[in-house]
Formats: C-alpha cells, sequence, structure tokens
C-alpha cells in the first residue's frame, strides 16, 4: 500500500498555504495534496502563480518549462488545470469574487497561449464534444467560463452559448454539432426550473436519448439535478471535467 502524501510533500509553501487556508472538504484537501505532491516544483510554480492572478510569471514560467523539455501536457495537468483548481474552489465557497477570477483566468489563457499551437501540431484527437450555456434568463458566466477552460484543457472541444440561452438554441446546437454532452449553468433560482424546461424540450423532440446532460451552478444541488432528470450534477468546474469524462466512458460502454 502506498503511503498517503500529506503537505510536507509539496515544496511550494503558497500551494500549501492555499490548500490549508481555502480547501475544507476532506476529499478535496486529499485530492489536491496528491496532486501536487506528485508534480514537479517547477509545475507547482506555475499552478501558484496562476492562482495568485500573475499572468507575466504564468506565461515566463510555461514557456521556460518547454524550452527545458517538460512536456505541453504536464506543464496544462500539473501547472494550470490544478492551479485552476484551487481557484474554482476558492470562487465557489465564495473566498474570491469576480475581479480575482477574471485575473486567474487572463493568467491561465497565457499559459495556454503556448500550449495550445503545440497541442494542435500533436495532431491529438479532441477526446468529445460538449455544448455550454447559461439558461434562459440568467446572464451570469463566470463559473461556466471557468469550466468551458477546465474541459477545454481537459481535451475537449466546446461550443459555448453564452447566457440567456433559451431551450430551442440548446436543441440546435446539440443536432449541429452532434454533441454527446450538454452542460447548462444557472445562478438564480428563479432560473434554475428552466434547466428543467430544456430537458423535457429534449424529451419533446425525441432526442432526450443523444444526450447526456449535466448542470451546475452556485444554487443547484445533486438533489435539484434529480429532479429535474438531468443526467448529472457538477459542484464545480473540476467536477465538471470529471463527470464528462464519465459520460464519454458511459458511451463508449452503451455502443
Amino acid at each position: 500500500m502506498e503511503p498517503v502524501a500529506s503537505l510536507n510533500d509539496i515544496a511550494n509553501e503558497f500551494i500549501c498555504e492555499e490548500i490549508e487556508e481555502y480547501l475544507e472538504r476532506p476529499d478535496e484537501i486529499e485530492r489536491f495534496i496528491e496532486m501536487f505532491a506528485q508534480a514537479s516544483t517547477d509545475m507547482q510554480d506555475i499552478a501558484a502563480a496562476l492562482i495568485d492572478g500573475d499572468h507575466h510569471t504564468v506565461d515566463e514560467l510555461t514557456e521556460n518549462a518547454l524550452t527545458e523539455g517538460t512536456e505541453a501536457l504536464e506543464i496544462m495537468d500539473d501547472g494550470l488545470i490544478a492551479g485552476m483548481g484551487i481557484v474554482g474552489i476558492k470562487f465557489r465557497e465564495n473566498f474570491i469574487f469576480v475581479p480575482e477570477v477574471l485575473a486567474c483566468a487572463r493568467a491561465m489563457k497565457a499559459g495556454m497561449a503556448h500550449i495550445e499551437p503545440i497541442l494542435s501540431e500533436s495532431g491529438i484527437e479532441p477526446v468529445g464534444t460538449v455544448i455550454m450555456g447559461t439558461v434562459k434568463g440568467d446572464l451570469h458566466d463566470i463559473g461556466k467560463n471557468l469550466c468551458i477552460m477546465m474541459l477545454r484543457g481537459a481535451g475537449f472541444v466546446v461550443h459555448d452559448l453564452g447566457v440567456d440561452t433559451s431551450e430551442d438554441e440548446f436543441i440546435e446546437a446539440v443536432e449541429e454539432y452532434e454533441a454527446p454532452i450538454l452542460g447548462m449553468s444557472a445562478l438564480l433560482t428563479t432560473t434554475m426550473p428552466n434547466m428543467g424546461k430544456t430537458i423535457d424540450a429534449f424529451i419533446d423532440e425525441d432526442l432526450r436519448e443523444e444526450v447526456k446532460i449535466m448542470v451546475g451552478g452556485a444554487p443547484v444541488t445533486q438533489t435539484f439535478a434529480d429532479d429535474m432528470g438531468a443526467d448529472g450534477y457538477g459542484k464545480d468546474a473540476l467536477a465538471c471535467v470529471a463527470l464528462a469524462k464519465q459520460f464519454l466512458e458511459e458511451t463508449d460502454e452503451e455502443w
């Protein structure tokens, strides 16, 4: 049995402090300690700069890591996505707000600007296609955008329908892009029922069996997702990615 990683196994003090101060759920604490303990110090430094919203440092460290021979996928997974995972949790728990999240997103984009061309040139096939949108009547998109950033980082092609998305727009996008996965977001309790209306619309069009539907947003819960007839609920951006990957595996098994 392998020994369990601890904070002492993480070299970057800033990362350790972030985990200690902002992570409260035991499963998340364990997951991130394990994640960063196996990452190189360079990847920890990239993640720390991203969490701090320092896009200049992320840009520089990413370029240096690539120059020194670090694989693009390692930088993306162990540096950028790992760091953004902490940001997503801090945002979910109201430790940080929109301006801070936007700064972190800018930092991730600075790193991905170096990574994406390499991945494109390598000919790596996308793992799957996802449609994402905020439901009708809701204009909030920060959480959705975090999920999209993480999904794209994980290799998905994501078509973003933006905010205030109607049932028809969701249906048209799923059909146009032949997407097996749909993600809906809502931040207002008054717009949450529109998730259920969208799912009903897919049923009315005889398309419900063609797509896996996941829902998320601050007021959304697993119970609500179950009541609405969704296939899954993601409490944050990392959970969104894990759910999308799970859906792909289930689809492959069905075929």
